[in-house]
């Protein structure tokens, strides 16, 4: 199995470029199937039928595993398979005609433009590493970009003229996104005044760490978290809502699905479809909040206009008729 794992990782790395995190999940999902396989089936990968991948996945779900978990177990174990198919090692896949769970669509969270803007001014502009934390958020608000992007960006690759800057994405594809005017001023405050102050030797990072290095993207999470905290946030902010609060806050304000598939990297628009389903149910729920307030109004009308009939009624209690 480890050389069949191996072979399998060499391919995907040569033909999918995917991301070495990927690749640590497709490691750790095929090797807790085979793994299963050896202790309840006395049976490797080459042996595995659609009885025991039935049996598998039938656990799975009874031990409770989040639909999302066990749908991307099952694509990967399908991924696997069909490379073995290709590479002659088993006639067919025991997956063949197994119907992975339907994953859950949740909408996601999004923040405010009064949150956002309470989260970024949280930055301290007086320190080397207050520029840069400011700049980091601004930069993820303003563009979009993922927290492993935000990390592995390089100072030669931000054009503050052009306000754009180029990072690399799932895939290991380069894509350029836009940096707009707030983010632009915070990036050169912190160019100017931050980076050179945390800058040791010739990293080409353009965030920096403490000791000069590159930072990393926990540390993002971090810093982000910080200042969550700072901004008086009771509930759990993590970058990835910067994100989606700039896909939905371009919708709103009509951008083009095509347009911010671009800016976003996504392969397909079906991925980036998502962001109209939070902006059609933010709409639903102005319009709900609208009808609710004009209903109040209404009842405070004939409220009113009651009350001031009985007030009339009370001075004038035998009216002529």
């Amino acid at each position: 199995m480890d050389e069949l794992l191996e072979a399998y990782v060499r391919y995907l790395v040569a033909e999918k470029n995917l991301s070495e995190l990927t690749l640590r999940n497709y490691r750790g999902d095929l090797l807790h199937f085979t793994r299963w396989l050896e202790a309840n089936e006395d049976a490797g990968p080459l042996e595995a039928d659609r009885y025991m991948a039935r049996r598998y996945l039938g656990e799975l779900k009874g031990s409770g595993m989040a639909t999302g978990s066990l749908t991307r177990k099952v694509s990967t174990i399908r991924s696997f398979y069909k490379w073995l198919v290709r590479e002659g090692r088993v006639d067919s896949s025991p997956l063949t005609g197994l119907v992975a769970p339907k994953r859950e669509r949740r909408l996601p969270v999004v923040l405010s433009r009064e949150d956002l803007a309470a989260l970024i001014e949280s930055a301290d502009a007086t320190t080397p590493q207050g520029l840069r934390n400011r700049a980091i958020l601004e930069l993820m608000y303003a563009s979009g970009v993922r927290i492993s992007e935000a990390a592995g960006s390089n100072a030669k690759a931000l054009d503050l003229e052009e306000q754009t800057l180029i990072v690399r994405g799932k895939g290991n594809k380069e894509r350029m996104v836009l940096v707009g005017g707030p983010a632009t001023r915070a990036l050169k405050r912190y160019l100017a005044r931050g980076r050179p102050n945390l800058a040791v030797g010739s990293e080409e990072a353009l965030f920096l760490n403490r000791d000069g290095a590159r930072l990393s993207a926990r540390s993002i999470q971090k810093i982000v978290r910080e200042h969550a905290l700072k901004a008086g946030f009771d509930e759990r902010i993590w970058p990835h809502l910067l994100r989606h609060s700039f896909a939905t806050h371009l919708l709103d304000g009509g951008a083009d699905l095509r347009v911010v598939q671009e800016l976003l990297g996504h392969a397909s628009a079906q991925t980036t479809q998502i962001y109209t389903h939070v902006t059609e149910a933010r709409q639903r729920e102005t319009m709900k909040a609208a009808m609710e307030k004009a209903r109040e109004n209404l009842v405070t009308q004939l409220s009113e206009k009651a009350q001031k009939r009985r007030e009339r009624d009370a001075l004038n209690p035998n009216p002529v008729t």
